[in-house]
């Protein structure tokens, strides 16, 4: 997978195809009458970027009462122009977000461009610019052509509004390699020192320092097969049963195996030095096309308390396959979504296993707008719901009788006609739940995602989070999630329920309609 930023390339805008129907070559206002009637396609709520695009999230940091988040954003993305910058917004809790303009700007050093990278809070002032400066290690490369990541400082004294660079020269310089990047710093308490986690092609390079600008190389976890293990993460997490793990983490390729091309995760040990991992091979914390360069971060009480059982994680809502098909940018001159905030915990398997369980974030909670409870519906064929919308989380439980149902799910986003849905469901016969979005105007890529069902149990909950342009499904006990990306029409709002082979039903069936106001 492609991890630079995308200005990074020939022609920015081309006539890219959407659907194979509409080109997607200019903003809103050049467009035909025609096209700018598609209607607006901002998320409800999502976080999206106000202008231009945006890609990868940055972890978000606590700072005075609110989440601080940063992403890679191009305000020159329509133009054509190169080179991302760390754009601001802050958040009470990862729903709804205040836009504060750019922090860290592109194009003011000799180094060029802002790639990923992380802040930290330096509490205690290790880097001597202040307790509580807001302290970033950013990857730019001032010559492409000569293999030139490096991590560059760059610090804030205004908490984290604005930054300035320390220096013109990297404090990790290249030593020599293609891929080194995306570093993510991490306070290692134990050892009361910072520990970097660092994308280097098949390696995550882990690092240390005292403070924050001279580094030591430790050790490399290599894991070859996956592509480049780019954004990666490490975080120490209390389990449900309360014992501690780490975890170690990267935005990964798996399509060459079948897996997906998300977020892959590894249990395990780290000593302060080296990460040892509880299985060769990665679980994955979504299974969807459209999870890439995810981040986590502290799940924080509103008086700053950290809870050490759960983390807070989201995404990317795109994929390097098709990264400008998308309906945003005619209709509203911006390309760039986040997947919705979910609330990770680490649970044990019955095989004593450990994997990470998601749900949405419960601070959705605070914006629902409207409640629909239909209770038990049955189904046989094709039973069309009383309920329309294009913003909104179904909750239920799909029951199903073994050995005779085949099929089972529902129809989101459905066209007035029909011709046009989101299928998520239940193929009983194979054992597997599944997201089809091959009946929508979809961006290009995977139709179709699985993830394992017991179909002998005859049920399984469901959790789907619809917004205008993308559907994240999470599945049972939440170790399973789905995250695709799917364009309708402004008409297409209806809801439908499908069963093949016998009946069916979606028990508890509750419908949250969602907004910010």
């Amino acid at each position: 997978m492609k991890s630079r930023p995308v200005t990074r390339r020939a022609a920015l805008l081309g006539a890219t195809a959407f659907g194979g129907s509409l080109a997607l070559s200019a903003p809103a206002a050049a467009r035909p009458k025609s096209e700018a009637a598609l209607g607006s396609y901002r998320a409800a709520y999502h976080y999206t970027i106000p202008d231009n695009w945006k890609n990868d999230p940055q972890r978000p940091l606590w700072i005075d009462g609110s989440y601080a988040y940063y992403s890679l954003y191009n305000a020159d993305y329509i133009t054509g122009a190169e080179g991302t910058a760390w754009r601001l917004a802050t958040s009470p809790d990862l729903v709804r977000y205040t836009d504060r303009g750019v922090a860290l700007p592109k194009d003011t050093t000799p180094a060029g461009d802002a790639w990923s990278g992380s802040a930290v809070v330096d509490e205690r002032n290790t880097a001597g610019f202040g307790a509580g400066a807001v302290v970033a290690l950013v990857t730019m490369e001032p010559d492409a052509a000569a293999d030139s990541q490096a991590q560059y400082l760059w610090y804030s004294t205004d908490s984290g509004r604005t930054f300035r660079p320390h220096g013109t020269q990297p404090v990790l310089p290249n030593p020599g390699v293609k891929d080194f990047r995306d570093p993510k710093i991490v306070r290692d308490t134990d050892r009361d020192r910072w520990v970097l986690a660092l994308a280097e092609r098949d390696k995550i390079g882990l690092y240390t320092s005292d403070d924050l600008k001279t580094w030591t190389y430790r050790s490399g976890f290599v894991r070859d097969g996956y592509g480049t293990l780019e954004c990666p993460d490490l975080f120490r997490i209390e389990a449900a049963d309360g014992t501690l793990h780490w975890v170690l983490a990267a935005s990964a390729n798996g399509t060459a195996r079948g897996l997906p091309a998300t977020y892959a995760y590894w249990t395990g040990d780290f000593d302060g030095d080296t990460f040892t991992a509880d299985a060769d091979a990665p679980q994955w914390l979504d299974h969807g096309p459209d999870w890439y360069a995810a981040v986590t971060c502290e799940k924080r009480a509103a008086d700053g308390t950290v809870d050490p059982t759960a983390r807070y994680a989201f995404a990317w809502t795109n994929n390097w396959e098709y990264p400008h098909n998308t309906p945003t940018l005619p209709a509203d001159g911006f390309n760039g979504t986040d997947s919705v905030t979910r609330e990770i915990t680490l649970q044990r398997a019955g095989d004593g296993t450990y994997f990470l369980a998601s749900r949405p974030t419960p601070a959705l909670d605070a914006y629902v707008t409207r409640t629909t409870k239909l209770g038990d519906v049955r189904v046989d064929g094709t039973t069309p719901l009383d309920f329309t919308g294009t913003a909104y989380e179904i909750r239920g439980e799909l029951r199903w009788t073994p050995g005779e149902t085949e099929n089972v799910g529902l129809q989101l986003r459905k066209a007035p006609g029909g011709t046009r849905h989101v299928d998520v469901g239940v193929y009983v016969k194979g054992g597997y739940a599944y997201v089809n979005r091959g009946g929508t105007l979809y961006p290009g890529g995977t139709r179709e995602t699985h993830t394992p069902v017991d179909a002998g149990a005859g049920k399984v909950s469901l959790r789907i989070l619809v917004d205008r342009t993308t559907v994240e499904v999470f599945v049972g006990d939440g170790r399973y999630v789905h995250t695709h990306q799917a364009f309708g029409l402004p008409g297409d709002n209806r809801v439908a329920l499908y069963s093949s082979g016998g009946p069916a039903v979606l028990g508890g069936l509750e419908i949250r309609e969602l907004g910010l106001g």
